[in-house]
């Protein structure tokens, strides 16, 4: 019996599209770790590889983000038109699984780990149900070390991706997280994770946790960054601003090996902070709170959210000169985006502000709701301004060379979204 994972590919001409360096899926490697082992396993990353339609596969399984729902579609349909078992999850097929059934066999809503192994005996048996969801969150103990002998040969970055944590204890209005993983904050033994990193010695130095908010449990995350220290890794994960008034745990995750954070700064307005539940943000300190990660060697990947109630045209010229101000390393503008599930697509439908329910243009990069502070054209041509102004080179020189540990991480990342930014602009 055999299992074809495939991650979809995100659209050409579009920014993740165009990335070259690319990540493998954590979460199809996690239910890989839960198969039964007289299954055989497959992987295909649709991004980069051609997808074989006459495998002899007995089950196909996808998961996808909303912007790439559509084109999981077509591959379920391709396979499902050649008699083979489709099988899709995420967060998408989570929030939306009677549009996801569709276009498959079965529905794995929410964390599969504990459903996964039920779902392929009654595959066996003949008696597979429509959908497959777990009544409890998953114990964090249960995890294994994701099986990530699949990616092996396919040409990723990196290959080291992790999880700590699941679940975030904030509730930010546009974020799909606690939806899928919800607000209770759970840990991995912390003896498991170091095991798990023990493994990865001796191949990549670089670490990603994908965790959502890995110091949300300050004495946990001091506990972790400790047993890390001497590993030799080089990580890099997600945090909130206020990380930066924490100075104990910001010099333990740097002795550890962090060198970059991924940072929601969201919004340099209180008041579209308060609206959209960033509660720990506060703009003021932005300048001062940037520093403190550099002092401590840690770069940001910061995130500013267009498009907000509160925002106006000045908003892509005030956040441009305030990220080279703060001299982030490397930053994202996303478009606010009402995914399915969320609350903010709650409000902008009871407000009848959703123009497009294109699941391909839910990538952050196209405006899919009416703005109130500005036209939808002026929110895209804003977006587009502000990525390339940030991307070109004299915003690099001013922001990343300089004496700074994260450059090594931070320059090669700025100049893979300064290319795929210009392949978008020429094919557009």
């Amino acid at each position: 019996m055999k299992i074809l994972f495939i991650s979809p590919g995100w659209p050409k001409g579009r920014l993740w599209g165009e990335l070259t360096f690319k990540f493998p899926s954590l979460s199809l490697a996690a239910i890989a770790a839960v198969t039964p082992p007289e299954w055989e396993l497959e992987f295909c990353d649709d991004s980069f590889e051609t997808i074989n339609y006459a495998t002899d596969a007995d089950i196909v399984a996808l998961t996808a983000m909303t912007a790439q729902i559509t084109r999981a579609y077509e591959i379920a349909d391709a396979f499902r038109a050649r008699g083979k078992t489709v099988v899709i999850g995420g967060f998408h097929a989570s929030n939306l699984p009677e549009e996801a059934g569709q276009h498959c066999d079965a529905v794995v809503i929410g964390e599969g780990e504990l459903v996964w192994p039920q779902l392929l005996d009654e595959w066996r048996t003949g008696a597979l149900q429509p959908f497959y969801q777990t009544g409890s969150l998953m114990e964090m103990a249960q995890i294994p070390a994701a099986r990530r002998g699949m990616f092996k040969g396919k040409g990723y970055l990196l290959t080291n991706t992790v999880q700590t944590t699941r679940g975030c204890p904030h509730d930010c209005e546009f974020c799909s997280v606690t939806a899928f993983y919800g607000r209770k904050y759970r840990k991995r033994p912390i003896d498991l994770v170091l095991q798990e990193l023990q493994g990865l010695r001796g191949g990549n130095s670089f670490v990603f946790f994908v965790d959502d908010n890995i110091v949300a449990d300050r004495s946990y995350s001091l506990a972790l960054f400790e047993g890390m220290k001497g590993m030799g890794f080089k990580w890099l994960s997600h945090a909130p601003i206020d990380f930066a008034q924490d100075p104990e745990l910001m010099k333990a995750a740097g002795e550890s090996g962090c060198h970059g954070m991924f940072v929601g700064f969201e919004s340099l307005n209180q008041a579209s902070l308060s609206a959209m539940g960033k509660r720990t943000n506060s703009a003021l300190s932005y300048l001062a709170d940037a520093r403190a990660f550099r002092d401590h060697g840690i770069g940001i990947l910061g995130s500013f959210v267009l498009g907000y109630d509160g925002d106006t045209p000045d908003v892509f010229e005030k956040t441009l000169r305030f990220c080279e101000e703060a001299r982030l390393e490397a930053a994202i503008f996303p478009i606010l985006t009402p995914y399915p599930g969320t609350a903010v697509r709650k409000r902008l439908e009871a407000e009848g502000r959703i123009i497009s329910s294109d699941w391909r243009d839910y990538d952050m990069e196209h405006v899919t709701f009416r703005p109130t502070g500005m036209t939808p054209g002026e929110l895209q041509a804003g977006y587009n301004q502000i990525c390339q102004q940030f991307y070109s080179v004299p915003s690099m020189l001013r922001r990343i060379f300089k004496l700074h540990r994260s450059v090594q991480v931070f320059g090669p990342m700025n100049f893979g979204f300064r290319s795929a930014i210009r392949k978008k602009v020429a094919g557009s």
